[in-house]
């Protein structure tokens, strides 16, 4: 039975394909509270969701048992660390298995930009000191969101001491000692919005989303606010793609899990529209290494269309033949030939900003 995890604006939703097509499987949990990050641990399938409540604040539940029961726990904070004057946590933006050799070890990435770690499966969470007292944090700044914010936290699974992170705004940043200290990466960026002379600046990078290739961790796919880029040493340097169309903006990126070159994307029109490129909505795809593109649209909407698709929203499991896709609109797609076709699930959802496959 393959799961797939929907977290929306309005709650959590499980879809099932037993065989026979993806079914929607029971209500929605946490219905009216927006879901901003999922965690299915392949590890030993505990579920962690992040829960934005707004007036309320930021909530973190955790499920044993699939889904079929939830323990609210104590959220990430930043009063933990013992700071007085310590911002509160506005929602959990991503969540990162801690590795093979740390069963217990859960990461967490928040806005405003905090990195957060659990040894115990989220019953207690501790600050990344090192990264929150960085000098150059201070010139971290927000885009879409007022406070800069980590949505990306990848663990080597060769080395669960080395992490990389990607901060918008706030560039990508690289631990190989477990987070006990940091260097800046992402040489080869390029941020147009800066003044000239300074869009080079690793700090003030805007990766959107950056991803390992699970055949190969040392490359790093990032979809940055300015183009596609690639790289081969980790995070530590990035090449441009070039030429691609219909767009190199969005957010979303699902690297192939077997073939280091492969990756699919979901373009849109920058900057301020973010709508897709001429009302056609497509997926675009890269069997080189990021060097040409090819775009699919067999199944999704002829247009005009103006869905947007978030940085988790775009997702393909373990096999590499079957990927999902949400948006904002609360359209679902899912495909089971590796984006060549894809079939509508739905069209009633409320916005999605999060999938994520069951291992």
């Amino acid at each position: 039975m393959a799961t797939l995890w929907v977290g929306s604006r309005k709650g959590l939703f499980r879809f099932e394909d037993g065989g026979g097509g993806w079914v929607l499987a029971g209500p929605p949990a946490f219905l009216a509270a927006p879901v901003t990050a999922i965690l299915d641990d392949p590890r030993d399938g505990t579920l962690y969701v992040g829960l934005a409540h707004g007036h309320f604040g930021c909530k973190f539940h955790r499920s044993r048992d699939r889904g079929q029961s939830w323990s609210e726990l104590a959220a990430p904070a930043f009063s933990a660390s013992g700071e007085a004057d310590a911002p509160s946590v506005e929602m959990i933006w991503s969540f990162a298995a801690g590795g093979a050799d740390r069963p217990g070890r859960v990461w967490a990435g928040t806005l405003p930009g905090g990195l957060f770690w659990s040894d115990d499966r989220g019953e207690h969470w501790h600050l990344c000191d090192s990264l929150w007292t960085l000098p150059d944090r201070t010139r971290w700044f927000g885009a879409g969101f007022d406070h800069p914010g980590i949505h990306s936290i990848l663990v080597d699974p060769r080395d669960s001491a080395h992490l990389t992170v990607g901060v918008s705004v706030g560039g990508v940043w690289i631990s190989r000692d477990g987070g006990a200290s940091w260097t800046v990466g992402g040489r080869g960026l390029e941020a147009a919005y800066m003044p000239p002379g300074q869009e080079a600046d690793p700090v003030m990078q805007d990766p959107h989303l950056i991803a390992a290739a699970p055949a190969d961790p040392d490359r790093i796919w990032c979809q940055h606010h300015c183009g596609i880029y690639v790289s081969d040493d980790g995070g530590v340097s990035f090449r441009e793609s070039r030429g691609v169309k219909p767009s190199s903006f969005g957010f979303a990126v699902a690297p192939h899990p077997h073939d280091r070159d492969r990756a699919w994307f979901a373009p849109a029109q920058k900057d301020e529209e973010r709508v897709p490129v001429g009302g056609k909505f497509v997926v675009t795809e890269t069997l080189d290494g990021g060097r040409t593109f090819r775009s699919h649209d067999r199944g999704l909407p002829a247009g005009p269309c103006y869905d947007l698709v978030y940085r988790h929203a775009l997702i393909v499991d373990r096999s590499g033949e079957r990927l999902a896709m949400g948006s904002t609109t609360g359209n679902l797609w899912t495909s089971a030939d590796a984006g060549q076709d894809w079939q509508h699930l739905s069209a009633h959802l409320p916005p999605i900003a999060a999938l994520a496959f069951a291992p």
